[in-house]
């Protein structure tokens, strides 16, 4: 890696493994399950889900769940903070020194630690945006396109709309697509 002193490969890998659920005991899993089972029951559903996560913390299957869970169910506050919690982990994941560097193109398209980094830092800047807090989706958008100048992740499309939305454009009008990478002025 280029960042720095790297993590274990075998903590990276458990990392990615776990970003697409792998490393889940079963009992975690069934709590999971059960949850989605209860979307009409959404206290029980949450409660599933923070027992879930109680159960591995620093696993990122479980804060997906439950990201998704609050995303889904209009509760973008709450799904911010489960974003933040994951951005977290993600950069415990990757190392102290991650960020220092840009990442390798191969690592923006290919590395699940890296990915999963960048796809919160694109969540994170969408949800802020619709939370109102422009500052904030600015820093969010600027660290991606800092990380992922390629725009691997798609971020610039984000940068495009909050380009529109501060210029006059408002959200009932889309600026125009396809947008292929980065607005020239500050995202």
């Amino acid at each position: 890696m280029a960042y720095g002193k790297p993590p274990l490969e075998d903590d990276l890998a458990a990392f990615a493994a776990g970003a697409i659920g792998g490393g889940l005991p079963a009992a975690v899993l069934a709590l999971m399950e059960q949850a989605a089972l209860l979307q009409h029951e959404p206290q029980q559903a949450q409660a599933l889900l923070e027992q879930a996560r109680a159960a591995l913390p620093r696993h990122p299957a479980p804060l997906i769940a439950l990201y998704r869970f609050h995303f889904y169910g209009h509760r973008l506050k709450m799904a911010r903070a489960v974003g933040e919690d994951a951005l977290a982990i993600a950069r415990t994941a990757l190392g102290p020194n991650f960020g220092d560097e840009v990442p390798s193109q191969e690592q923006a398209r290919h590395d699940a630690a890296v990915r999963f980094y960048l796809f919160v830092l694109k969540g994170l800047a969408y949800l802020n945006m619709r939370l109102g807090d422009m500052a904030e989706a600015h820093r969010m958008l600027g660290a991606l396109r800092r990380l992922d100048p390629e725009d691997h992740v798609r971020g610039a499309v984000l940068a495009h709309m909050l380009k529109h939305f501060e210029s006059g454009g408002g959200t009932d009008t889309a600026p125009h697509y396809p947008v292929r990478g980065w607005p020239t002025a500050r995202p």
